[in-house]
């Protein structure tokens, strides 16, 4: 009896003490359990009915002491199921098909961490089969064994087994695995029996040696290590093995560049997975290992342009020493994967890579885990990743050279470059532009403005090319209701269209810019980077070449007027006509005055006030900060600091600016080209409503609500440009607080 007993202990049932679901199958008939079978949600080992000899007292106490073996058992098999490897031998399966199938997750669901889990569930089942076989030399030495012993020997088990029994309950009835475990496990962690709080945390240790390994996989070289999808930090192609087949997903990762590659896997290629994410690891520090591991990604795959470039001394001593020894093709081939090797190398010492893994080494030997230190740890591997790959992108790859070219072309900081350019290309642009060859006729003025004003010295001008977007969007129409003129080359009217004008407005306002951006600078310099200078520069070439027409037109009209003077000097008639014409004219060239205080204002506003201010606040940050996401981060500041203080991102203001501008370059050319009486009404209806457009831009930068934003001090300057002896103020609030008709023009003088 006894020794069935101690035999029960250890999951083996027999005649005296059986399992229940084992006698339940084929009437009554012993068959032993399957391996694959689901843990019983309850103890099944029961004394056999037919035991008399047994009393009534007897019965509960051994009933009770072999549920310890049920819980043996039942961990036993959990633990053996979770440790197998034999799939991985499995006969008559060919690697390709095994991996393939382990894509598409056709084999039995597997998982290092429960792995981990079930090596310390064993742990903890040795040290009760010790006990068992202790108990049982006591029995054997004991004259008179009597089942005290087995209480007495086994009654801590009633604390540990219970709860472990429950714990993997839980973990087969939810499928738990990876992050998610270790989250249980930190929970179970918290409670109030220093065994079981021992127990778990030693589990929990367990669990932590696979997370240790993959993170140092992951931040010491770049790899994610994650078979089965059970780390908080997860790859895209996971999702795309999922959705496309082995051969097609080989074919797309084939077409890509290592350069394609690197920053497909900087801007897409990971994310954190929120589910398999311990609590008690915070979404700052997930971020931290996240962006440490595609930094190391980065510099140890550097792209092959790069490696050239930065290693060309090093390799043109390798090829002069090839050409000396008379190395074939295939050696040369060999030596530059070496380079390559050493490139990489270089950006991330070896030095310091060791110095990661020895940090993740002290956390891994230690017994418990410590939040503080884990994250002191991540924190000072963040730190690293991101100086070297400020030393790569600031230094090496001449971040600042770049951004200042961005700026120099893309905030028109190179003034005389776009004043040549306009002025080139002001007659192409007083046409609508053509669908088809819009882009080629601006490249003739642009490479003309290119030989006048850029020298050989600027290095950056061959990666800036001009682009125009495709046509075939109906544009909408004009907020003022005006006939429309098409003027030929010679600014001679030829015709009335109602929609040729309105072409030729916005059609040219979608100029824009390109950038060529090498690696490693796409990791700075992004397509949403590139969309926010585009966007700046397309404002401030529009306002551009607003003031320059405004120039032009008085110039054109200063000299045609000394042309009609010395025409009709000697006839008193046309004399008395041209000036009569000339006072007819004298109020629209006080609105051009007008038109061009604004624009000359609001331009000096926004390339002085704010961009160059701004410009000095980033070269300041660039001087002392050393470290990659910083830069970035700053780097943001400026573009949101240029949009928010230019007013891009008050559609109110920015579509009040874009009418004043369509209004002074349709006044500029109904001034030129149509000196009819119908023009000037067409001109006093112009000037009107530049009088409402610029009376109600006033009123809104004064507004409480741009008083109190960032703008502030930027905005308080401008406005004392505008306002400096209360003209508009007067006139806006006139405008606004009496309801009569507009006076005539001629106030204005």
């Amino acid at each position: 009896m006894l020794h069935e007993l101690l035999l029960a202990l250890l999951g083996y049932t027999g005649d005296l003490i059986i399992d229940v679901r084992e006698q339940e199958e084929e009437c009554g008939a012993h068959i032993p359990l399957s391996p694959d079978a689901p843990i019983s949600q309850e103890p099944t080992f029961k004394l056999a009915p037919d035991v008399s000899f047994v009393q009534s007292s007897e019965r509960d106490v051994i009933e009770r002491i072999i549920t310890l073996g049920f819980y043996y058992r039942e961990l036993d098999r959990f633990a053996a199921k979770s440790r197998n490897l034999s799939w991985i031998r499995s006969p008559n399966v060919s690697p390709v098909s095994r991996t393939s199938q382990l894509l598409k997750g056709k084999t039995l669901k597997q998982s290092v961490y429960r792995r981990a889990i079930a090596n310390g569930i064993v742990e903890v089942l040795s040290v009760y089969r010790s006990a068992v076989l202790h108990i049982e030399q006591k029995f054997l030495s004991d004259s008179l064994p009597i089942v005290a012993t087995l209480t007495q020997g086994l009654n801590k088990f009633f604390v540990l087994l219970p709860p472990l029994f429950e714990l993997i309950l839980e973990i087969e009835r939810d499928n738990i695995y990876g992050g998610k475990l270790l989250n249980l496990l930190h929970k179970r962690c918290h409670c109030g029996v220093p065994e079981l709080q021992t127990c778990i945390q030693r589990l929990l240790w367990h669990g932590h040696q696979v997370m240790y390994n993959q993170l140092a996989s992951w931040v010491v070289y770049g790899i994610l290590h994650d078979p089965y999808r059970e780390f908080y930090i997860s790859s895209q192609d996971d999702k795309d093995s999922e959705q496309e087949s082995g051969p097609h997903l080989l074919e797309k990762l084939t077409r890509l560049s290592v350069a394609d590659t690197s920053l497909n896997d900087w801007h897409l290629g990971f994310h954190i997975s929120l589910d398999m994410l311990p609590e008690y690891i915070t979404m700052h520090v997930a971020e931290s290992i996240l962006f440490a591991g595609k930094a190391v990604r980065v510099l140890r795959n550097p792209s092959p342009s790069f490696q050239f470039k930065d290693g060309s001394s090093h390799q043109q001593i390798q090829r002069g020493s090839q050409r000396t020894q008379g190395y074939t093709a295939t050696i040369s081939f060999q030596n530059n994967s070496s380079d390559n090797k050493l490139v990489g190398e270089d950006l991330l010492p070896q030095a310091e890579a060791d110095k990661i893994e020895s940090m993740l080494q002290d956390l891994k030997e230690s017994s418990e885990f410590h939040k503080r230190s884990f994250e002191n740890a991540v924190d000072t591997i963040k730190a690293v990743a991101a100086s070297h790959l400020w030393q790569l992108v600031v230094v090496r790859a001449d971040l600042n050279g770049h951004l200042k070219a961005l700026k120099d072309y893309f905030l028109l900081e190179k003034g005389d470059f776009f004043q040549s350019f306009l002025e080139e290309s002001r007659q192409l642009m007083r046409l609508p532009p053509r669908q088809s060859t819009a882009e080629a006729d601006l490249m003739v003025p642009f490479q003309l403005a290119a030989l006048k004003t850029i020298g050989e010295e600027d290095k950056y001008f061959s990666r800036v090319s001009l682009r125009m977007p495709s046509f075939g969007i109906a544009l909408k129409p004009s907020p003022i209701d005006l006939p429309k003129v098409k003027v030929n080359k010679d600014g001679d009217s030829v015709g009335h269209t109602d929609a040729s004008l309105e072409v030729s407005l916005d059609g040219w306002d979608g100029i824009s810019l390109e950038y060529s951006i090498d690696w490693p600078l796409q990791l700075f310099v992004t397509p949403e980077v590139l969309s926010k200078y585009q966007r700046i520069f397309q404002y401030l070439l529009r306002l551009k070449r607003t003031q320059m027409e405004l120039e032009k037109s008085w110039a054109f009209a200063m000299h045609q007027d000394h042309i009609d003077f010395a025409k009709h000097r000697n006839d008193t008639r046309k004399s008395s006509v041209s000036q009569h014409q000339r006072q007819r004219l004298r109020p629209m060239w006080h609105v051009r005055e007008h038109m061009a205080f604004l624009i000359r204002n609001l331009q000096f506003y926004i390339q002085v006030d704010v961009i160059e201010s701004q410009w000095n606040v980033l070269q300041s940050h660039i001087q002392n900060s050393h470290d990659f996401t910083e830069l970035v981060g700053f780097h943001q500041e400026y573009l949101t600091a240029l949009i928010s203080q230019s007013f891009l991102d008050i559609g109110s203001v920015s579509r009040i600016l874009d009418g004043i501008m369509k209004l002074c370059l349709q006044f500029c050319w109904k001034i030129e080209n149509d000196e009819s009486n119908k023009s000037t009404i067409e001109l006093e209806h112009i000037a009107e409503e530049f009088n409402k457009k610029s009376n109600s831009l006033y009123t809104i930068l004064r507004s409480s609500r741009l008083a109190g934003s960032q703008r502030a001090p930027f905005l308080r300057q401008f406005l004392l440009r505008l306002n400096f002896n209360s003209f508009f103020e007067a006139t806006a609030r006139g405008v606004l607080n009496v309801v009569r008709p507009r006076p005539p023009v001629s106030v204005l003088q």
